[in-house]
């Protein structure tokens, strides 16, 4: 596959995907994400670049996003802790709830057509957006955190939602943190915190579904894990996140809210267009 692929071409693939990686360590620094919302569309056109299927693409482009999260995800949780109190307990509660969610999301990922996961990730870029673009400060549901059951169930779905979007879940759980009046700085911190969690199980069940589609899949693949995608981009990203976490405190909430709503509003955009066939 790759072999019939002109060598400018292939240098033009590896450079988007370095740029891409830059773009995804700022982002997961930033917005306290583990960057998938924007890698998973990034290497949804890299792979059907050099020549992936329809059928199999999307599960590759979210599987490797998971496998880059890991590291990413981290570098952004220890650079915000540096700068920003965490909010420890909520990890604590959310962490077996969490992990159960994403073996579930796991799996339905697993059974589920290319177009459910499209689906999915238009649903979660329409309804972040609206909140953060449109939501107010009076839209809170109290002005605490609820009990460990209610929290477990944010958790839960939470952990069902991010394998079949590719996500870290610091951005859905940053909305869920505010509504109940965390700080955003707090809310972001706490939720880069997720990453790891989510990212591990999800990396591995896209491994383990992925291995009888091998032969539909480009070279060096490892399930519906591309090791190129996660070399390049996994290890620029890495890097860059820090510096993602130091913008953040540059700018005010309001600004972060309008920046990410915008930025998913592009990416749901990106996918409701691939859904229509163009």
């Amino acid at each position: 596959m790759l072999a019939s692929i002109p060598f400018d071409h292939l240098m033009w693939l590896a450079g988007a995907l370095l740029v891409a990686g830059f773009a995804t360590g700022i982002l997961a620094g930033l917005f306290g994400i583990g960057g998938g919302a924007i890698i998973v569309p990034v290497l949804y056109e890299v792979f059907g670049a050099v020549g992936v299927s329809d059928s199999e693409r999307m599960h590759l482009a979210v599987g490797t996003a998971l496998a880059i999260i890991v590291p990413t995800a981290l570098r952004s949780y220890f650079a915000h802790r540096a700068r920003t109190k965490i909010d420890n307990s909520v990890l604590k509660i959310w962490a077996a709830p969490l992990v159960a969610g994403v073996v579930a999301g796991t799996a339905l990922a697993a059974i589920s057509d290319d177009v459910v996961l499209k689906i999915a990730f238009v649903a979660f870029a329409v309804l972040m957006s609206s909140k953060l673009l449109f939501g107010r400060a009076s839209w809170v549901l109290a002005d605490q955190l609820p009990g460990r059951l209610a929290m477990s169930l944010y958790a839960f779905g939470i952990g069902i939602a991010s394998p079949l979007i590719g996500i870290s879940g610091g951005g859905i759980a940053t909305v869920v943190l505010t509504l109940y009046r965390v700080p955003i700085h707090t809310a972001i911190a706490t939720s880069a915190g997720l990453g790891a969690l989510i990212a591990v199980p999800g990396t591995i069940g896209y491994v383990i579904s992925g291995l009888p589609h091998l032969g539909y899949l480009p070279p060096f693949s490892f399930g519906y894990v591309s090791l190129p995608g996660l070399v390049l981009v996994g290890g620029i990203a890495t890097l860059a996140a820090p510096l993602g976490a130091r913008l953040a405190h540059a700018f005010t909430k309001r600004q972060l809210e309008v920046g990410f709503g915008l930025y998913l509003l592009l990416v749901g955009l990106r996918f409701v267009i691939a859904l229509a066939g163009f």
